[in-house]
């Protein structure tokens, strides 16, 4: 079994592809990590110069040097040292074979296919004899780790970094990325609408409450307080629902508990019915927000 599946050469500057190994396997998380790396790319700059984001059968390694970033997808049972052995390699060897002023002129994607070759020859070394193939070393490689080890990033760190606007990924153009959400079902329409009632019923009360509370009594400031909140909680619940965000399960488990708290509070102007059915309909809401993923649009890198 192969352990290195894939390699991919950029600049770092803007993520242009510059090589990448020819992939002959095509199952599907590895064809999620490819998707990840080209949406890596285009943040490099923003990440320290190793690191590593751990999947469930695949890792994605990757090491930046001189405006060039290596980029790599091993099995998990490959050791790290090793991933990071076989990116050093790589990276001697494409300096040996470009100069940098080239590779700073690029101008369209993978100018060096060529490169190809060299990436083959030194995937079947390493998935063949499993060691380093020039004059790195496995040892300097281990000791290089634990002096400095690679910073591990989650996939949301990733999110965050590139930014999302309007369901979609940021992404620079020709960089063929898209991160449109999955289609809004006819519970998620059904959700909406709901949330929406709830909000309606919500601003509603606060408002009508606010005539009375600044008139007679003060103490039911807090009551207007629980009715807005919640209002705007289900708008934002909405938001959630329709747009992509990173950190998306904290935010919708902290809004559903605003709403139920909310709700708990004015239990004496509302009766238990209508707190199951505003409990009900957040909950249904947080459902939907946490089960509605990324289109999986799974592109090749363009070899």
């Amino acid at each position: 079994m192969s352990l290195i599946l894939f390699a991919f050469v950029v600049r770092v500057r803007d993520g242009l592809p510059l090589s990448a190994s020819t992939d002959f396997e095509h199952n599907r998380e590895l064809q999620e990590r490819k998707q990840q790396l080209r949406t890596i790319s285009k943040a490099l700059a923003r990440f320290p110069d190793r690191g590593t984001i751990k999947g469930r059968e695949l890792n994605i390694f990757f090491v930046s040097s001189e405006g060039v970033s290596y980029m790599t997808v091993c099995h998990c049972s490959l050791p790290v040292a090793k991933a990071f052995c076989f990116l050093e390699d790589l990276r001697w060897e494409f300096t040996a074979s470009f100069k940098s002023t080239v590779v700073a002129l690029a101008a369209r994607p993978y100018p060096f296919l060529e490169f190809d070759g060299t990436i083959q020859k030194l995937k079947q070394h390493y998935n063949q004899s499993g060691g380093p193939a020039l004059e790195v070393t496995l040892a300097e490689v281990q000791e290089d780790l634990r002096l400095h080890p690679p910073q591990v990033i989650n996939w949301e760190e990733v999110e965050l970094t590139n930014g999302t606007a309007n369901g979609h990924m940021e992404q620079s153009p020709g960089s063929g990325q898209n991160g449109r959400l999955q289609q809004v079902t006819a519970a998620g329409i059904l959700s909406l609408v709901l949330n929406i009632v709830c909000a309606s019923l919500n601003i509603i009360r606060g408002v009508h409450l606010i005539e009375y509370t600044f008139q007679d009594d003060y103490e039911g400031i807090w009551n207007v307080a629980a009715f807005l909140l919640a209002f705007v909680c289900c708008l934002l619940q909405c938001h959630l629902y329709l747009f992509h965000s990173s950190l998306k399960k904290p935010k919708s488990f902290t809004l559903l508990s605003a709403i139920v708290l909310c709700n708990l509070y004015l239990l004496g102007l509302r009766n238990p019915w209508q707190l199951i059915f505003h409990a009900s309909v957040a909950s249904l809401s947080t459902f939907l927000i946490l089960t509605r993923k990324l289109q999986d649009r799974t592109n090749d890198c363009g070899v």
